[in-house]
C-alpha cells in the first residue's frame, strides 16, 4: 500500500469529445481524479466506457476538448475546444440577434437610433467574449512549450551541479584526459537534457501487443526508438541499455535482432514494457496489458509489473476489466461507466462498500471457483433510468465518507452516508 501524499498526476475536469456526425460523442465527460507517487490506480469499467481514453487523453495521443491534465506540479494537456466553441456559440448567437434587430419594419427614427445602440452594445459583448476565449486557448497551447523550457532548464542546472565537483576533482587531480573525457559526457548529456520533454516521463503500455510493435523493425530497435528520438548517439550505450532492459523483463540478449512475429504474446507483451520502461519513466499508463493474454501469462506479466514498480519506484494508472486483477495490483480503483467516473474510494473498501449501483453490478459479476458459490450467486443488472432520478437535482461527483467518491445527487448522497452507518 502507498503512504506517499505527493501528487504526481491530477487530472481535473477532463472531457475528450468526438465528432459523430452533428453531435459529440462523449468518450470521456467530466471525469476528474488524483495518483499519488509510488501509487497503482486501477481504472475499471465495461468496454466503451472511456478507460482507454482517458489515458490516451493523458499522455496526450489526443487532444483533449477541456479540462486540465497536471504533472509533477506542471500542466501538460489543457482542452481548447470548449473555449472553441464559446467563441462559436458567441458569435452565432450575436448574429441571430442582430439579424433580428435589422428585421424589424416600420421603426420610428428613435426605435432606429436604438437599435443601432443595442447592435453596438452586442458587438462589444461579442468582441469580449471573443478576447477572454482567444486568451485562454493561447494561454493552453503555450503552457506545454513554458512546461517543456522549465522542465529542461532545471535538467541543465542539475548537470552543470553533478559535473562542477567532478571538473574540479579532475583539475586538482591534474588529470587531463580524465577532464576531457568528463567534458565530452557532459556536452552529451547536455544535447540529450535539450531534447527532453516533460511528458516522455509518462509512458503507456498498449493493449494489444501485436498491433502496438511494428513488424518491420528488430527488438532492438523497437526498444531503443525512444531513446534515439531523445537524442543519445552512443551505440554502444543503447545496445547495453536494450541488453539490461531485455533481460529485466524476462528475455534474453539474443532475443535483441529477432523480430516480433518471432515471439508468443506473453513475450510481445514483455517487449512493449520494455519499451516503455527503457525510457526510465515516473509513470506508467498500463492499458488492459493483459488482456489478450493466457491466464498463466497474465501472473507472469502482473507480477512482472509489480516488481518493476518496486525496483524503478514506478507510479502506474492500470487500466482493466478483470476486476480482481485491479483488487490484487491497486492501492485505489476509479470505476468509470458511459465516459463518468461514478465510484472512487481504496480498493478494500470499495470491495467491502460499493455504493453506486453500477459498482454493485460490476462486483456481482465476479466468478469465482467455488460451485457451490457460484450456483447461487446472483447478478445485479443495473438500469440507470430506473435506478436515478435527476430531475429535481443534477449528479456532481461527491466525497461520502473520506476517500471514497460517488456520482451521486442530494438525495442519492444521504442514502448513500446512511449505508456507510
Amino acid at each position: 500500500m502507498n503512504n506517499n501524499s505527493e501528487v504526481l498526476l491530477k487530472v481535473d475536469h477532463l472531457c475528450q469529445y468526438f465528432k459523430l456526425g452533428r453531435k459529440d460523442l462523449k468518450a470521456v465527460d467530466d471525469v476528474s481524479f488524483e495518483i499519488k507517487k509510488g501509487e497503482s490506480f486501477g481504472l475499471v469499467g465495461e468496454s466503451g466506457c472511456g478507460k482507454t481514453t482517458t489515458g490516451r487523453s493523458i499522455i496526450k495521443l489526443y487532444n483533449i476538448t477541456s479540462g486540465n491534465v497536471y504533472f509533477k506540479g506542471q500542466r501538460i494537456g489543457a482542452g481548447t475546444r470548449s473555449y472553441e466553441d464559446a467563441i462559436k456559440k458567441a458569435r452565432t448567437d450575436a448574429s441571430k440577434k442582430i439579424k433580428e434587430l435589422r428585421a424589424e419594419k416600420n421603426v420610428s427614427a428613435e426605435r432606429r437610433t436604438q437599435i443601432q445602440e443595442e447592435i453596438k452594445k452586442i458587438n462589444e459583448e461579442l468582441g469580449a467574449i471573443v478576447d477572454e476565449n482567444r486568451a485562454l486557448i493561447k494561454s493552453a497551447k503555450s503552457s506545454s512549450k513554458d512546461v517543456d523550457k522549465q522542465y529542461v532548464q532545471s535538467l541543465l542546472e542539475a548537470l552543470e551541479a553533478e559535473y562542477a565537483q567532478k571538473f574540479r576533482e579532475a583539475e586538482v587531480a591534474g588529470d587531463s584526459k580524465k577532464l576531457a573525457t568528463l567534458k565530452k559526457e557532459y556536452e552529451n548529456r547536455c544535447k540529450v537534457a535539450k531534447k527532453s520533454k516533460l511528458i516522455t516521463q509518462i509512458q503507456m503500455i498498449f493493449q494489444d501487443p501485436i498491433a502496438s510493435l511494428d513488424p518491420r523493425m528488430t527488438v532492438r530497435d523497437i526498444i531503443a526508438e525512444g531513446l534515439v528520438i531523445k537524442g543519445i548517439t552512443d551505440q554502444e550505450y543503447i545496445d547495453e541499455k536494450v541488453y539490461d532492459i531485455l533481460e529485466t523483463v524476462g528475455l534474453v540478449r539474443e532475443h535483441a535482432d529477432r523480430y516480433p512475429h518471432e515471439f508468443s504474446g506473453g513475450q510481445r507483451q514483455r517487449i512493449g514494457i520494455a519499451r516503455a520502461v527503457v525510457m526510465q519513466p515516473e509513470m506508467i499508463i498500463a492499458d488492459e496489458p493483459i488482456s489478450a493474454l493466457d491466464v498463466s501469462i497474465q501472473a507472469q506479466v502482473i507480477n512482472l509489473l509489480n516488481d518493476l514498480r518496486e525496483s524503478m519506484g514506478l507510479t502506474i494508472l492500470f487500466i482493466a476489466h478483470d476486476l480482481s486483477v485491479v483488487k490484487y495490483f491497486s492501492d485505489r480503483i476509479g470505476v468509470m461507466y458511459f465516459g463518468k467516473m461514478v465510484e472512487l474510494a481504496d480498493s478494500d473498501e470499495l470491495f467491502k462498500n460499493p455504493l453506486h449501483p453500477y459498482t454493485k453490478s460490476l462486483l456481482s459479476a465476479i466468478p469465482l471457483p467455488d460451485p457451490v458459490y457460484e450456483k447461487q450467486r446472483t447478478r445485479i443488472h443495473y438500469n440507470p433510468i430506473a435506478e436515478h432520478d435527476y430531475s429535481v437535482s443534477e449528479p456532481s461527483f461527491r466525497e461520502i465518507t473520506p476517500g471514497h467518491f460517488v456520482h451521486c445527487n442530494d438525495i442519492e448522497e444521504k442514502k448513500y452516508k446512511e449505508q456507510i452507518k
